[in-house]
């Protein structure tokens, strides 16, 4: 699934397509995760694109209208910007056509992604948005803050990483990386991390998510930029894919936790 990481490097990627005006949307195929909108067409024609950003995992398109296009990839989806001698291939599920002759597609073979249509002052009461956490790149987002919320919390901190609602961008690749550069176990429950591994925690956050935007994510499971560019970060992975290799006299292992694989050096990564 893109993370916070290939999502933005996803927005950075759009801005070919700021203040270009829409001409046409081609919808290929109405239900994804979601069905799309019945009157997306006519709210997206002759607007023009005011406003590319991120929350969370989500893409935000604001346009001229007051409204806003919001682009969720799930599992495998992917947006690419291409010129009108674009012909469209399996898993294009729509289209939108610029009057500069760009046109930006949504493509997603497992289709576990959607795309919605609200009005912009409306966004932040959606609920895929009001129930989210603190952004993890968010500079508010403090030690004092999570342990203030961990600090009695029976739950693993893979888990709590991984929590959409307590801290909002972290997926299961990055979590790993994580918990390995700031040499916390993905075994230690919330209530035993002291404000000074949190701490340490978000300092790595900031350091690994920086770190992957800088590559352009990462590709492990074919995720692409909008032109069509291969993401890098996985060249940097220190744990996540690693099992059995050597790390400073320790071994990557891998174990499941919550149906999810974690891989940590035990040796390395024990706070106890």
């Amino acid at each position: 699934m893109p993370e916070l990481p290939e999502v933005e490097t996803t927005v950075r990627g759009l801005s070919v397509i700021l203040n270009q005006k829409i001409s046409n949307v081609k919808i290929h195929t109405s239900k994804l995760r979601f069905k799309i909108p019945n009157n997306i067409t006519n709210i997206l024609r002759y607007s023009k694109i005011s406003n590319l950003r991120r929350i969370a995992k989500f893409i935000i398109i604001d346009l001229d209208t007051d409204y806003s296009l919001v682009i969720h990839l799930g599992m495998s989806g992917r947006l690419k910007t291409v010129n009108k001698s674009y012909k469209r291939i399996k898993h294009d599920h729509f289209v939108m056509c610029f009057l500069s002759g760009i046109l930006l597609v949504y493509h997603d073979p497992r289709r576990f992604g959607f795309i919605d249509m609200v009005q912009t002052k409306d966004l932040q009461k959606q609920r895929y948005i009001s129930t989210l956490g603190v952004d993890a790149l968010n500079p508010d987002f403090t030690a004092q803050m999570i342990f203030n919320k961990i600090s009695k919390s029976e739950v693993p901190i893979k888990q709590i990483l991984l929590n959409q609602k307590l801290i909002a961008g972290i997926g299961n690749i990055y979590a790993s990386e994580i918990l390995f550069d700031s040499k916390i176990s993905p075994l230690t429950l919330g209530k035993d991390l002291e404000i000074s591994l949190i701490m340490k925690l978000i300092k790595s956050i900031r350091k690994i998510l920086k770190k992957a935007i800088k590559y352009g994510g990462s590709s492990i499971r074919d995720y692409r930029s909008t032109d069509g560019t291969l993401g890098n970060f996985q060249s940097n992975f220190k744990v996540y894919n690693k099992e059995g290799k050597k790390i400073g006299g320790d071994k990557v292992k891998k174990i499941v936790q919550y149906g999810r694989s974690t891989f940590y050096c035990p040796k390395l990564q024990n706070n106890k």
